[in-house]
């Protein structure tokens, strides 16, 4: 009869509480785990090329699906390369359980090989932070760091070291059912008070935050009931269609003038899980805010009615209360008239005769040829600044760094979704800087078999920090880039790579590849000289 390890036990309560996949590399002080991985079937190891990755896996699938993303590595320089993919998940309130490998535990302070303060390391931005010291806890420690990572919306961590690992333990798993609270309980009262501040407004707007996403069918159905218009963050672009009559697009830095216009002659906000980033900047006025968060709630200034709550739940809770008004003609002519402004002013920008490609006319192109239900994951710097203003999404789910904003977020973010969801369309939207950093991972994709398509603004520049300097007044320095030919790495990789120079191309190769049956590189030569 086989004798069950700390591993074994392990890895059973992660398949408990609904973990699929685990991402990182394999290495001497984490075999145990690895191994019981690879023995377990309903859990996938997804093996990565570089730790940060494995980080940034789990994040983006933690956002994606609200469920703990989870990502494994050795102790010491594995432990430390998950750090920038973990502070993402940390700044995006991601639900992350990060398992690190520990030497054995007679090692452990002595300064051994490949021994850091594992502790220290992870106790500054995790809400859980334990060592398994003895097989007994190993239950217990890794039902507490899953609860710590869901209900606090945080990185959990747990350190196993090698000896333990191994230890032969019998124990009951715990389920997952009974141990999370009902979060459907609202304060009905302020309820009541949000829904009469509705009823009275005169110029209400609805502002969604990436705290709405999945309830786009709710947003809608009360902004009819309303007559007001929708804007959204740039995290949360796509939770509504863009298209729809009273949507105007994103508030903030990379946002439209209509909803910054709307926005600011509205006499009561309504607020749905935004953090109230200086990106959006948001005005001080009349608000409804709505948040899971306590400490979110009038975080920058006083709120009329701070609504403690999902926001799906308070959603539902307002349709049931807010009364329906008539058609505002006059309203919808305006935001009509607006939108059509707005769309005209971004069909003038996207030049089909200029070469080297430019943004807008790549985002133009994008948005008639991406699924209207694809995810697309970007990246930071100019490639995510027009994606957020040129790029008129229609119910697309946008995957991005937000607080963090991480150079390299993509395409670990498009392997992730992918694997989330495997019948939906991913697409990659990236710039030759942050894809040389994880460029590695395309192997990964292309090992997994996961036929995403990977987008490069290639302006051989990292240019939103060229434009940086210039505004600070520097010369240009260390920011021109040599790159390789991506197209003919991507085909070394086992994938299709394709490189386009002339306009008139780009719709049919996005067409080939959106359709294809390997992953795909299409590397656009664009012109660093956006303004």
């Amino acid at each position: 009869m086989h004798e069950r390890t700390v591993s074994e036990v392990l890895v059973d309560q992660l398949a408990a509480w609904g973990v699929e996949y685990v991402f990182g590399l394999p290495g001497m002080s984490c075999l145990g785990v690895v191994d019981a991985i690879r023995k377990h079937e309903k859990i996938r190891f997804v093996r990565v090329r570089h730790e940060e990755s494995a980080a940034l896996m789990a994040s983006a699938y933690a956002k994606l699906t609200g469920k703990v993303g989870v990502c494994l590595t050795i102790a010491g320089p594995g432990a430390t390369n998950l750090i920038t993919g973990l502070y993402d998940a940390k700044m995006d309130r991601a639900p992350v359980l990060a398992l690190t490998g520990q030497v054995r535990l007679q090692y452990i302070g002595p300064g051994g090989f490949q021994e850091i303060d594992q502790d220290v390391l992870f106790n500054s931005f995790c809400v859980f932070n334990k060592t398994i010291n003895s097989k007994e806890q190993t239950v217990e420690l890794v039902t507490l760091a899953l609860r710590h990572a869901l209900m606090e919306r945080g990185v959990a961590h747990l350190a196993i070291p090698n000896d333990v690992q191994k230890g032969v333990l019998e124990a009951e798993i715990e389920p997952m059912e009974g141990r999370i609270p009902d979060f459907s309980i609202v304060n009905t009262e302020l309820v009541d008070r949000a829904a009469r501040l509705l009823n009275e407004a005169e110029q209400p707007v609805i502002l969604a935050g990436w705290g709405a996403r999945g309830h786009g069918y709710k947003l809608l159905k009360l902004a009819e009931r309303l007559q007001a218009p929708i804007v959204t963050t740039f995290r949360a672009k796509g939770v509504v269609p863009e298209d729809y009559e009273l949507a105007l697009g994103v508030l903030g830095d990379v946002g439209t003038p209509m909803a910054r216009k709307f926005v600011d002659a509205a006499d009561l906000l309504l607020v749905c899980g935004s953090s109230f980033s200086e990106k959006t900047n948001i005005p001080q006025k009349r608000i409804i805010q709505v948040d899971f968060d306590p400490m979110n709630l009038a975080k920058e200034f006083p709120i009329e009615a701070p609504i403690l709550g999902e926001c799906g739940v308070v959603l539902e809770h307002l349709l049931a209360k807010v009364q329906e008004r008539a058609a505002n003609l006059g309203l919808l002519e305006e935001v009509k008239r607006e939108k059509a402004n707005w769309l005209a002013q971004l069909d003038k920008e996207a030049d089909p005769k200029a070469a080297p490609l430019r943004a807008p006319f790549i985002m133009k192109v994008l948005r008639e040829t991406i699924d209207p239900a694809a995810i697309v994951t970007i990246d930071v710097g100019d490639n995510s600044f027009w994606v957020g203003r040129n790029m008129v999404m229609a119910q697309q789910t946008l995957l991005m760094s937000g607080y963090l904003a991480t150079m390299g977020f993509g395409l670990p973010a498009a392997i992730a979704a992918k694997l989330a969801a495997p019948d939906k369309q991913v697409v990659c939207i990236t710039g030759d800087g942050g894809f040389a950093q994880v460029m590695g991972e395309f192997m990964t994709a292309v090992e997994q078999d996961l036929k995403i398509v990977v987008v490069i603004l290639n302006n051989r520049e990292l240019a939103m920090i060229s434009l940086e300097q210039r505004v600070e007044g520097y010369p240009k320095f260390a920011t021109e880039l040599e790159n390789t030919n991506f197209a003919d790495y991507a085909i070394s990789c086992g994938g299709c790579g394709f490189t386009v120079h002339e306009p008139m191309e780009l719709k049919a190769v996005m067409e080939h590849v959106l359709h294809g049956r390997k992953p795909a590189i299409v590397d656009i030569a664009t012109d660093p000289k956006r303004f």
